[in-house]
């Protein structure tokens, strides 16, 4: 696996941490503010969604190039070495192919919903920011995703032995 492609991955989950980290303060916040003064923080909830989305985005390279997926073994458990990676590269090259498809479809989404000019309920912003913020977290984990594919199919290691 490239080395820049792993320093990207780390880079964008250590984005996502913080985006989570900020999330989780204005909910501190607004849940004192709601109690302590009647007055939460505008728009929370919509906030929230955003964020954690951004979030759970910019963490899905990391987890895709650390191998921290579900893998369910019990019917592979005494296949041979030659199958598995077989099954790893094919596996791979289904997260690529559907991530590429939702980070494309999620930009056309966000083009969509920007010439629509929809707004959030509360605070009025706009609706494509929480689409378009989406996109280069999904389009890093298919291209991590691929780099595993091809990985796999040629013998090479797809997983990292060392973090970024």
């Amino acid at each position: 696996m490239p080395v820049f492609l792993r320093r990207l991955a780390a880079l964008f989950a250590v984005a996502g941490c913080v985006a989570a980290c900020v999330v989780a303060l204005m909910v501190v916040v607004s849940i004192i503010g709601r109690n302590a003064l009647s007055r939460p923080v505008s728009g929370d909830v919509e906030l929230t969604q955003f964020g954690i989305a951004l979030c759970i985005s910019l963490c899905l390279p990391w987890c895709q190039m650390r191998g921290g997926n579900i893998i369910v073994d019990f019917f592979t458990q005494n296949a041979s070495a030659g199958t598995l990676r077989r099954l790893d590269a094919a596996g791979a090259a289904l997260v690529a192919l559907f991530t590429a498809v939702l980070a494309w479809r999620t930009g056309v989404g966000a083009v969509s919903v920007r010439e629509a000019m929809e707004t959030t309920m509360i605070l009025d912003l706009p609706m494509w920011w929480s689409y378009a913020v989406l996109v280069p977290g999904l389009a890093l984990t298919a291209v991590v995703a691929a780099m595993q594919a091809w990985c796999h199919a040629t013998g090479r290691a797809a997983v990292p032995e060392v973090s970024a």
